[in-house]
């Protein structure tokens, strides 16, 4: 009898809670993943550490770092010389990374007609986030609609899926689904300014909504910070 083969996937891993817990979620659906980080000229190289931890902790076949240069046109806190706020405001923050979601997708969606996938896995969130546009449904929605007449994959009738299974959850529910999952969060990095060692700053939006994520779902904060 022949061996039915596991579906492949590729996970969309920046070294955050997030992420971890979609590979778990990807890998419970019965997914072998393929986890795929990029160094795009963030802040801080912990965070792609962080990312191949995670990826290796939580079983994924592969992981691969792919670099694209975005500092080379800046326009965000987190890709310029730009202070990273320590508190929430209105509108879009500066720490939102001009195109960076479907740059990252893109690069997703050819590793994955190589590897003879054709599921997507990303960890957005539309509830407590910091409103971010390429974190919408409305995103997600279009990128798979492009996917699917963009790719040799796509044209031949393999449709592409976007799977984003966090959109409607809050980070407490976040928090509770890792520690369901048996999740090491102390082991992710979130901080928008990380040092190298991966501790958090405490102060940024990224610190703030992670922390209330854990109050909130009654559950102990494993963040190591600076202070």
């Amino acid at each position: 009898m022949n061996e039915v083969k596991q579906p492949r996937a590729v996970v969309l891993v920046s070294g955050g809670m997030d992420s971890a817990v979609t590979i778990s979620l990807a890998r419970d659906m019965g997914f072998e993943v393929f986890a795929l980080s990029v160094a795009y000229g963030q802040r801080h190289n912990s965070e792609l550490a962080a990312a191949a931890r995670v990826a290796s902790m939580l079983g994924a076949a592969a992981h691969k770092t792919v670099t694209v240069d975005l500092r080379s046109i800046g326009g965000s806190a987190l890709t310029a010389d730009i202070d990273v706020p320590e508190e929430g405001g209105e509108g879009i923050p500066v720490t939102y990374v001009p195109a960076r979601n479907t740059i990252m997708l893109s690069i997703a969606l050819g590793w994955a007609e190589v590897l003879g996938s054709i599921d997507i896995f990303c960890g957005v969130n539309a509830v407590d986030y910091s409103g971010y546009p390429d974190c919408r449904p409305a995103f997600i929605e279009s990128f798979q609609a492009l996917a699917n007449v963009a790719t040799k994959a796509g044209v031949e009738g393999h449709r592409m899926t976007i799977h984003a299974p966090l959109m409607a959850m809050s980070k407490a529910d976040i928090a509770r689904e890792g520690a369901r999952l048996g999740i090491d969060f102390s082991q992710t990095v979130s901080c928008y300014q990380a040092d190298a060692e991966g501790r958090a700053c405490g102060h940024c939006d990224a610190c703030r909504l992670r922390r209330q994520g854990f109050e909130a779902a009654g559950l102990p904060d494993p963040t190591r910070y600076v202070l």
